[in-house]
């Protein structure tokens, strides 16, 4: 009997012996599910070291702040998986004039050390300008018709976008950025945006409640967002993601103009309207701050604003719409 609770007694110590092992092994396990998780939704990669700003969506996906990224470790990466970023903009009718500063300053700024395709949207490919570019990096001049109202020329990008995602962008990038031409690039814009589906936050509503949203109200709109709903408001100058996830979102929204114009109406403030109704239930894996949005003109610099990244150049609106 001796022996046989002396056997026991072994097996239970050898029990206890394994059973730091078997938990080791777990939270070990758990570690590369949660970093494998983390690659998949976008995050950044680095310990938060922003205490004053919100840094994580209620959905666990990671806001851009400077101070929130490791961008030598990010860049490794994405040089490793050897990734093409594209850059689109319009600049249609009078936006042209825009396009030189836009143009050299992301060649500054964006995707430094990064291959980039700009595709130049215009009805002016004569006006283009010719702006040295980095190795790795070209321009492709895309030409598209111009509309009578500033408002569907911005609509139609959704289309145009949509229409290239399918056609030719999948088979060129990996990633799109769709930006505003009437911008200037003014500090680093790289990698650390990119995820399968980014937006950007509205620097007029980043610390607003929801109910002063300026979303489409009107539930005749297929823009149209109740007033006990909504995340964050988002920004249409500057958005993007994988070319599938962009040609989705970009797809539905056109499609979405398409039935309200059908029906007589048209949502607030256009594509952007429809953005935010999509960005709202197909939520994105990185939101970027408005460090990536800013009127340093209207809005100043704020403390909070570390770096402004994508700003706006001051114009004047009424003589370049008309």
């Amino acid at each position: 009997m001796k022996d046989l609770r002396f056997g026991r007694l072994k097996c239970y110590s050898l029990h206890l012996g394994i059973l730091p092992l078997t938990v080791l092994v777990l939270v070990f396990f758990c570690f590369v599910c949660l970093s494998l998780r983390s690659q998949e939704w976008g995050h950044p990669g680095a310990v938060n070291s922003r205490t004053d700003v919100l840094v994580l969506t209620p959905w666990l996906a990671p806001i851009i702040w400077e101070g929130t990224f490791d961008i030598d470790t990010l860049n490794e990466q994405f040089r490793l998986r050897n990734t093409t970023i594209g850059l689109t903009v319009f600049a249609v009718k009078k936006y042209v004039v825009f396009l030189k500063l836009f143009l050299e300053t992301a060649e500054q700024h964006f995707m430094v050390g990064h291959k980039v395709i700009y595709y130049v949207f215009t009805d002016r490919p004569a006006d283009v300008p010719q702006v040295p570019l980095g190795a790795g990096r070209r321009l492709v001049v895309l030409t598209v018709r111009n509309y009578t109202r500033w408002q569907d020329v911005s609509m139609h990008r959704m289309e145009v976008i949509s229409h290239f995602s399918e056609q030719r962008f999948r088979h060129e990038v990996d990633y799109l950025v769709c930006a505003d031409v009437d911008m200037k690039f003014r500090d680093h814009v790289g990698v650390e945006i990119l995820s399968a589906l980014f937006g950007t936050l509205h620097p007029g509503f980043y610390r607003s409640r929801r109910e002063s949203f300026t979303y489409e109200r009107r539930p005749q709109s297929q823009a149209y967002i109740p007033w006990d709903q909504g995340d964050f408001y988002y920004m249409g100058a500057f958005f993007g993601g994988s070319v599938v996830e962009v040609h989705h979102l970009t797809k539905a929204c056109h499609q979405a103009m398409v039935e309200d114009q059908a029906n007589g109406i048209e949502a607030v403030w256009h594509d952007e309207s429809h953005l935010n109704k999509y960005l709202l239930y197909h939520k994105p894996t990185k939101v970027l701050s408005p460090e990536y949005m800013w009127d340093q003109q209207l809005l100043g610099w704020p403390s909070i604003m570390k770096k402004l990244r994508y700003v706006a150049v001051p114009k004047n609106h009424q003589a370049i719409r008309n």
